[in-house]
């Protein structure tokens, strides 16, 4: 009696668990901010505090959603909200290192077009292997290697 007592706990949390995994993938959507500029709030309403504003094509993972604000949180860990009408399904990266090359093709042996730092976001035009044709908001482009960028 006791065996199946425990037997059957153990089977409730364990699906318990899954379920809540489930749960919490389905809302990991990945968005990018397709305004020039977002104000990112400490909560779902203007009433909030501005915390920071963010620019163009930056992207945001899902967290949760209230009303027709979401909770996200970014590259660095960091949380906010952000109103629905500022974001799009555009795919998009950010710079997560410093000094980053920016190439006119896809390898290393492509000439250098430009560097950036940590924190600036692009658009993603296209992917080749590990490389990414990239584009800013000012429309500057090029091929970035898949690693310096989330």
């Amino acid at each position: 009696m006791r065996r199946r007592y425990f037997f059957n706990l153990k089977l409730v949390l364990i699906i318990s668990c899954l379920l809540l995994m489930l749960s919490t993938t389905a809302l990991a959507e990945r968005l990018s901010v397709k305004e020039a500029t977002a104000n990112i709030r400490s909560g779902p309403g203007t009433t909030y505090d501005i915390l920071w504003r963010v620019e163009k094509f930056y992207p945001l993972v899902i967290l949760k959603k209230s009303g027709n604000w979401y909770l996200f949180s970014d590259f660095e860990g960091d949380e906010g909200w952000i109103n629905e009408a500022l974001v799009s399904s555009v795919a998009s990266v950010i710079v997560k290192k410093d000094h980053c090359n920016v190439r006119s093709g896809a390898g290393t042996g492509s000439t250098v077009v430009f560097t950036v730092d940590k924190g600036v976001p692009f658009k993603v035009l296209q992917r080749k292997d590990s490389w990414l044709h990239i584009q800013h908001a000012d429309g500057d482009q090029g091929w970035i290697h898949a690693s310096l960028v989330w």
